[in-house]
């Protein structure tokens, strides 16, 4: 079957070895807030706030690193290429209490020769909610000194782990800040917590961190911050220009209307780098497991059409506790790589000497042809040589896997 997709798509000018070559050189950051519901290890037994909901009750939650570890080990078993993993702050190791602000590099050691171990990229999130400092709503553009500092310190200390992150597994960290700033109803001034944020984080970026890549991540509103968030798309979009830092495009933080895959190519006109947080938002920002819809389409189309892989860092987004976490990672993992071969296998040369040359007949014809060609051929093909399972037989492996480590968890 792969030996005729290759014909079929040589005919229409697109080499296929080509385009698994490039393919198995784009890492996907796969997020570990997937495996445990957000829940981290900082405090176990806490809840989650600061706007954020897990939905679902699905079991065999990781309960600790190693269970998570585990998990997440399965999961890469099924996955073909080569990834990173995404951490959050909360997920450090410590045997007592360590406040966010005193975070250091040695708790979070096991997951970095985890990483190393397993030749995995690893990328870090400060870890600004669901914490009794951020439940009046405000982090770094708290109007208490007191509350901002402490954000600035656990930000820097952030920073400092993931350039140590960066520096041991010899490939750059991306670290994003995220804050769940915002007021419910409209506020009296709009401008000040935004000086507040612009301050903070010009202190936070202080210090060099060479081996470290800095975002910053914007959202449109939140639970508890419906009429106003301090970070805003504007806001963060004129900070990572000003600072020619990375911007971080969520795709459900957005207008339900609103794609971010308009927004590639636009913002790299003007930016260095952007991080991509990859979800899918079902009439809101729901974190829903990535599927093979039109803007996961659209949004793998404009990296690769345009060779931006160097500059656009592909990570995941979304937890969905309503079917196994295990499987969850998997196919948001496999589909965002399926959608990133669909735009390898297009003829994007073709398409972009009709569209020169006025031809957007040609252009509309190849394209709708494209949308027909085996690229499931050429997606096993991958899997294949990549030592991974093939269509649904991944699927066997995760029901067994539940059956013998994840029912026995309570």
């Amino acid at each position: 079957m792969y030996s005729e997709a290759h014909d079929l798509y040589a005919a229409l000018g697109v080499d296929t070895e080509a385009a698994l070559k490039r393919l198995a050189k784009i890492p996907v950051s796969i997020h570990c807030w997937q495996g445990d519901d957000v829940g981290g290890f900082e405090n176990p037994d806490g809840q989650l706030g600061s706007g954020l909901a897990v939905t679902g009750n699905h079991p065999g939650k990781a309960r600790t690193p190693d269970e998570l570890r585990q998990d997440l080990e399965k999961a890469l078993s099924l996955i073909p290429g080569n990834h990173r993993l995404n951490l959050h702050a909360i997920y450090l190791e410590s045997d007592t209490p360590v406040e966010r602000n005193e975070i250091e590099t040695r708790h979070f050691q096991g997951w970095i020769d985890w990483c190393k171990a397993r030749h995995l990229g690893l990328d870090f999130n400060p870890s600004c909610f669901s914490h009794p400092l951020a439940d009046a709503g405000f982090t770094l553009s708290s109007p208490d000194a007191a509350i901002r500092q402490f954000w600035i310190e656990h930000c820097q200390a952030s920073r400092a782990i993931a350039n140590d992150m960066g520096r041991q597994l010899g490939s750059k960290a991306v670290t994003n800040i995220w804050i769940p700033d915002g007021y419910k109803d409209t506020p009296a001034d709009r401008l000040a917590p935004r000086q507040r944020l612009k301050a903070a984080l010009d202190e936070i970026l202080a210090i060099p961190t060479p081996h470290n890549i800095d975002a910053v991540e914007s959202k449109l509103f939140g639970i508890g911050s419906e009429a106003y968030v301090t970070g805003s798309h504007e806001f963060y979009l004129g900070y990572a220009i000003e600072k020619q830092i990375a911007l971080c495009l969520d795709a459900g933080h957005f207008h339900p209307t609103e794609v971010i895959s308009e927004k590639i190519s636009a913002c790299l006109l003007y930016l260095p780098e952007l991080l991509l947080h990859v979800s899918r938002g079902v009439r809101w920002d729901s974190d829903h497991v990535v599927t093979l819809n039109d803007e996961l389409l659209a949004i793998t189309r404009e990296i690769v059409a345009n060779n931006f892989e160097d500059r656009v860092h592909v990570g995941l987004d979304f937890f969905d506790a309503s079917i196994n976490r295990v499987a969850a990672w998997t196919i948001g993992v496999r589909n965002t790589l399926r959608g990133l071969l669909i735009g390898l296998l297009e003829p994007t040369a073709q398409l972009r000497r009709a569209e020169l040359n006025g031809d957007h007949t040609t252009r509309l014809a190849l394209q709708e042809e494209a949308k027909t060609m085996p690229v499931g051929a050429v997606w096993d093909e991958f899997c294949r040589r990549n030592d991974s399972p093939v269509g649904a037989a991944w699927l066997s492996d995760v029901q067994h896997y539940e059956k013998a480590v994840l029912s026995k968890r309570t």
